[in-house]
């Protein structure tokens, strides 16, 4: 709804769609979802057809409603390498969405990173197709399960424009696209059973998504099958005239979308409304493109029930959208995702009784555990006198919690983003008093420039925002142990401080239970088990850099430029120890046909003194291809938990669709020849490898390839 619109006109003519009720205003969970029902009744009483709308909100990381649950961000997700669990997430999301009248919601975000500086880094799940493929689908599975329509996004390329910055053209090659950019979309459309599709922004090699019937039309529904709704990003269509400048009016952006297979506009109807009809009315437009939309569109308000003769939008039951059993799944999904970087001296745990400087920015402040999606975030900074509405323990706070009989004292020593650094003496005042320093740094999320982290907050490099660079100088300079703990939306380079600190702990904007969670792996209480979706770089040039190179993206002697992470992709530490034992492989390759299958298995033995996680990840390396490969690339992985001197026995049961790759011709192919597959804690980690050798001729795949690689997991006696 704009103001140039007359609701009571509007409605009259049925409605397709309402836009954010609760995600742009703080309002009540019970009064919105009142008010929304009421409106729905409006709707479907003065359209003669008494067809009431599909309501949609964001829920990139819960709904994003006042007083809702904050979970952690989608890179926080891709740091549990837990699926299952991101899925329980996902249903309680939509059960809180259906609770309120929500029908639809946008998200998960299946972009690829390839260049951390993008501000949206936080939506993503990580840096490797098939990380983000699979937890991403889990979530789709999670959030359809409670009735609500899941919308993929951003479809497709967002996360590759050019330079990090939002919404640049996007430059990825023929190959690039298919292998990297496209694997997470197919597998959550094929595996996930999503009802919705969201186009990107983004133009690839000239064309803009939104205008793209081979992207839209051709590949998604034809090949892939997709049956659902494709919806516009907000204002995606108009961008088609005012950005892209592939089309002179409004009426020439919505042909262009509807062609290309855009069935819903959002969040206005600045195309789709009065130009389109009057397009189609003088014949520029042909009606079957508006025939084709508006099926689709009814077909999914008969699969959500809006056209049975008992519909009510009544909410059935109370509306609690930050009950104690999601504040309980936010704190174990929070726990989980906290890494682990370095603990070399075992500085962590935290004695119990010790003198603790708690020092920076982040450290007190609620906000720096939420992503630029949540909704004190994303709405509150325009409602200033708005409280937050849910409880959000800060660092500081839950380690006073955390550890009663410690003596824990606070200084913030600088702003995020203010250079000023006046407060330092106190901060190196209250370091040089302590046993320990607890720096605690990072981001601030926020939108188009208001925050170092989020939409449009892409940054230049990869430097600690602001003064707290210097600040982590002077701390450390005290000689006083530092352990950084780092509340991020992105990875930022600390080669500058490697070996100098007492320990160091990534946490990716971990959600309303954040706090508490960092806090308890600073106690011991949780024994971390992240691990990371994205690599950390050494020094903040060097950029875009991704694990997935092929050689030359490797180090070399050809440049004096090293891109080779401080902290490798899928990297992360444990309170325990674990051996890995038996695993499969010889000095001679197995042979198998390019159709085969092949089980490579290990023991992991929990060799220490209490119980802990590990993630066990298999990656593939393909010595010889007819095209350049990645040196090593995931394709699949197991988070296992044992206890003290438990075994477990991991078995992936690899098939030859998962080495295959696009060809010159343009073809996803499986090729005969060598190929490895490497057992590893981390992509610079490897444990065993398996050698392969596949046989037989090339081997042209169609959308029934297998897509993931099946895991087994049972005790050793």
């Amino acid at each position: 709804m704009t103001a140039d619109h007359d609701w009571d006109e509007l409605i009259t003519h049925g409605l397709g769609q309402l836009t954010r009720s609760f995600g742009t205003a703080p309002v009540d969970p019970a009064l919105g979802a009142q008010a929304l029902a009421r409106a729905q009744r409006r709707i479907s009483e003065a359209g003669r057809f008494g067809i009431p709308a599909i309501a949609h909100e964001e829920c990139l990381a819960g709904f994003t409603a006042w007083r809702a649950t904050a979970y952690p961000v989608p890179l926080a997700w891709g740091a549990t390498w837990d699926p299952p669990l991101v899925g329980e997430m996902a249903r309680r999301i939509g059960d809180d969405l259906r609770s309120a009248g929500v029908h639809q919601g946008l998200a998960p975000v299946l972009d690829v990173v390839r260049d951390p500086r993008w501000g949206r880094v936080e939506e993503t799940i990580g840096e490797d197709p098939y990380l983000v493929g699979t937890i991403g689908t889990a979530y789709v599975r999670g959030l359809e399960s409670a009735g609500v329509v899941a919308t993929l996004k951003h479809f497709a390329g967002y996360a590759s424009s050019a330079g990090a910055r939002n919404l640049a053209p996007v430059r990825a090659g023929v190959r690039e696209f298919a292998d990297v950019t496209l694997p997470p979309f197919e597998m959550a459309v094929r595996e996930g059973g999503p009802r919705s599709v969201m186009a990107a922004y983004t133009e690839t090699d000239g064309v803009p998504a939104s205008a793209d019937p081979e992207l839209l039309t051709r590949l998604l529904r034809e090949e892939w099958g997709f049956t659902g709704t494709v919806v516009a990003d907000y204002f995606g269509i108009g961008f088609l005239q005012t950005l892209h400048r592939v089309a002179g009016t409004p009426a020439e952006a919505a042909h262009a979308a509807l062609t290309a297979g855009i069935d819903v506009e959002l969040p206005t109807l600045k195309c789709y409304g009065p130009p389109l009809l009057d397009a189609v009315r003088a014949g520029r437009i042909p009606e079957e493109l508006v025939d084709r939309a508006a099926r689709r569109v009814l077909l999914q308000k008969c699969e959500l029930g809006l056209l049975d003769e008992d519909w009510a939008p009544e909410p059935a039951t109370a509306v609690d959208l930050d009950s104690t059993g999601n504040r309980i799944l936010a704190r174990r999904l929070a726990e989980e995702s906290v890494v682990l970087l370095d603990n070399p001296d075992g500085l962590l745990p935290l004695a119990p009784d010790t003198r603790i400087a708690v020092v920076g920015p982040r450290a007190a402040d609620a906000l720096a555990m939420l992503g630029c999606y949540s909704f004190p975030s994303h709405v509150l900074p325009h409602h200033p006198d708005v409280p937050v509405g849910i409880e959000i323990p800060t660092v500081l706070d839950a380690l006073r919690t955390e550890l009663p009989d410690a003596k824990v004292t606070f200084a913030q020593g600088c702003d995020v983003t203010d250079p000023d650094t006046t407060g330092f003496e106190e901060a190196v005042a209250r370091t040089a008093e302590a046993d320990v320093c607890v720096a605690v740094l990072g981001d601030r999320a926020g939108l188009f420039g208001r925050g170092t982290s989020g939409e449009g907050c892409d940054a230049t490099d990869l430097r600690l925002p602001g003064a707290q660079g210097e600040l982590l100088d002077a701390l450390l300079a005290t000689g006083v142990p530092v352990v950084l703990v780092l509340l991020t939306g992105r990875p930022y380079a600390l080669g500058r401080w490697h070996g100098r600190l007492g320990a160091l702990v990534q946490a990716f904007f971990p959600g309303e239970e954040g706090g508490p969670a960092v806090a308890g792996v600073l106690s011991g209480r949780v024994n971390p088990s992240g691990r990371l979706p994205v690599s950390v770089p050494q020094v903040p040039g060097g950029q875009p850099w991704t694990y997935l190179q092929p050689p030359l993206g490797l180090a070399g002697e050809v440049s004096n430029l090293d891109p080779t992470p401080l902290y490798a992709f899928g990297h992360g530490r444990s309170y325990t120890t674990f051996a890995w034992e038996d695993g499969t492989g010889g000095a001679e390759p197995a042979e198998l046909g390019t159709d085969g299958t092949y089980d490579v298995s290990v023991t992991v033995r929990n060799t220490g003194d209490r119980e802990g996680a590990e993630v066990v990840q298999l990656y593939l390396h393909d010595p010889v291809a007819s095209v350049t490969r990645p040196d090593m690339r995931l394709i699949g992985y197991q988070r296992v938990t044992a206890a003290p001197g438990e075994a477990v026995r991991v078995t992936f049961r690899f098939h030859a669709d998962l080495s295959s790759f696009t060809d010159r011709s343009g073809h996803r192919v499986v090729e005969p020849g060598a190929l490895e597959l490497r057992l590893a804690a981390s992509s610079a980690d490897v444990r065993h490898t398996a050698h392969l050798t596949l046989t037989g001729p090339v081997r042209v795949l169609g959308t029934d390839r297998r897509l993931r690689c099946e895991t087994e997991v049972g005790g050793v006696e």
